[in-house]
């Protein structure tokens, strides 16, 4: 049981403004594991008012960017040697398989931020340009005081995209972590403490949805990056236009697999155990929509089902363990009415199903629905669960046309024997990424997505870019 009773607010552990309380529950057996205290907006004022100071009075965005590195530095050195505990905390609190957590919700973060700090040195913070009227100086400063808004499903990955840039930039950042996962951000501001981050350059208040629309709203943030639902995301862009507030949006995904012609079946299908499959299926990025030829449909079917249906779905913390449970109850129900609509589309269960893994815990078994067309709810709405929608396409070209047509846009892949002609297929898509026989995430390249998936990109010199203002300062020739 890990209870906390403060907040982080101006480098100390602040008493709450108000009483109320966010109790963690573990998916897998249904207790509490932990209680942290319910933000308030009092409790929000006193966070962005802390790095509202500390960025107008402050050292940090006076410091050298290089200053700024060796201080991050200290911070990813200490994630480095403690990675661990935060894979177990994470998947402890939202039912990440540990597999997945020792690499996706603590290497990877990690990772990203080491990455900004090793961009600080290369990165190009101040040019000479010779203007058309005399010589320019333009410079990058940091935008502000930032709301980083962050998901349940990796917590430390979203926060990372956002508070690495943030700080290389120089900004300073007030973080509301998913009420469903908020003890990892406590862990990492002992962290920050340690490294000697200083203060109220990083706050964090935990919080639900009202307490993130008080923060998006406030007129002090500078700018908000949020990762979320399109729903949401709309609402905070609206926000932010009329206030005309800088912000970054990662929403949803509906991501096609294609399978070409001359794919390898066997190492295709095993590739979506993590393209398609990880965290549970509970990834903006997933590949939800598998299309395939139809010459070889019935071939694609018999063997996706056969990989899932096999996947071993239990305790998350067993490292044998490929399926874990759903974050919480309300999300199984979620997935397990959408399983519902694909049956009443007339859709096919090739497996899987409504009959749960096990009596305790948030669990739903990994499903392959097959005779899916791409305008069944199924293909064209978010699931965030382990659903797969198996789709036939006629030629190259169908398939292209069935991938874009979607309100998203965010990743996909190409399945092939033939890499260069996959690449070439890849840029046919729509989409802010799109891999060629595999689907992952490089922090040195940007992420993001097109349509409703969002605005603006994170990862790569990229997402620092968004946390930057530039400043042309011209002299006389």
């Amino acid at each position: 049981m890990r209870e906390h009773d403060r907040l982080f607010i101006g480098g100390e552990w602040a008493a709450p403004a108000g009483t109320g309380t966010i109790d963690v529950i573990s998916p897998h057996t249904e207790e509490v594991i932990g209680r942290v205290p319910d933000g308030t907006p009092a409790d929000m004022d006193a966070a962005v008012a802390a790095a509202r100071r500390a960025f107008d009075h402050g050292p940090w965005p006076r410091m050298t960017p290089a200053e700024r590195a060796e201080t991050v530095g200290r911070l990813s050195a200490i994630y480095a040697e403690r990675q661990q505990e935060m894979a177990d905390l994470v998947t402890a609190e939202m039912g990440s398989p540990i597999l997945f957590s020792v690499f996706g919700q603590a290497a990877i973060p990690q990772m990203v931020l080491q990455y900004y700090v090793d961009l600080a040195a290369s990165h190009t913070w101040e040019e000479e340009r010779q203007g058309m009227l005399g010589p320019v100086t333009v410079t990058q400063e940091p935008v502000g005081v930032v709301a980083a808004i962050v998901p349940w499903n990796v917590p430390q990955f979203t926060l990372m995209l956002k508070l690495a840039p943030a700080l290389i930039a120089g900004c300073t950042v007030v973080a509301k972590p998913s009420p469903e996962t908020p003890l990892d951000t406590y862990l990492l501001a002992e962290w920050i403490k340690e490294a000697g981050i200083p203060d109220g350059v990083v706050n964090i208040v935990p919080g639900g949805r009202e307490a993130g629309a008080y923060l998006v709203a406030h007129p002090d943030v500078d700018k908000v990056s949020f990762t979320g639902s399109t729903a949401a995301g709309r609402k905070i862009g609206a926000v932010c236009g009329e206030q005309l507030k800088r912000v970054t949006l990662e929403l949803g995904g509906k991501s096609a697999a294609i399978i070409l012609e001359d794919a390898d079946l066997a190492s295709t299908v095993e590739g979506f155990k993590m393209a398609s499959l990880m965290n549970n299926g509970e990834a903006c990025a997933a590949q939800t929509r598998i299309l395939a030829p139809r010459s070889r449909y019935d071939e694609v079917a018999d063997a996706l089902g056969a990989m899932v249906g096999a996947m071993a779905v239990g305790d998350p913390a067993d490292y044998g363990t490929e399926i874990g449970p759903l974050v919480a109850k309300r999300q199984q129900d979620r997935v397990e009415d959408y399983i519902r609509i694909g049956q009443d589309e007339g859709a096919k269960i090739i497996t899987g199903g409504l009959d749960r893994p096990h009596d305790r815990g948030w669990y739903v078994a990994p499903t392959v629905f097959g005779n899916v067309t791409n305008q069944m709810r199924i293909a064209r709405e978010e699931i965030f669960g382990p659903v797969l929608a198996l789709i036939p396409y006629e030629d190259e070209d169908d398939a292209v046309s069935i991938a874009n047509d979607s309100d998203y846009g965010l990743g996909g892949s190409v399945w092939t024997s033939d890499v260069e002609h996959g690449r070439d297929v890849a840029r046919r898509i729509r989409t802010g990424s799109c891999g060629v026989n595999l689907y992952s995430l490089d922090p040195n390249t940007p992420f993001g997505g097109y349509k409703d998936s969002g605005l603006g990109r994170e990862l790569g010199p990229e997402g620092l870019a968004a946390y930057v203002e530039h400043k042309s300062i011209p002299r006389p020739a």
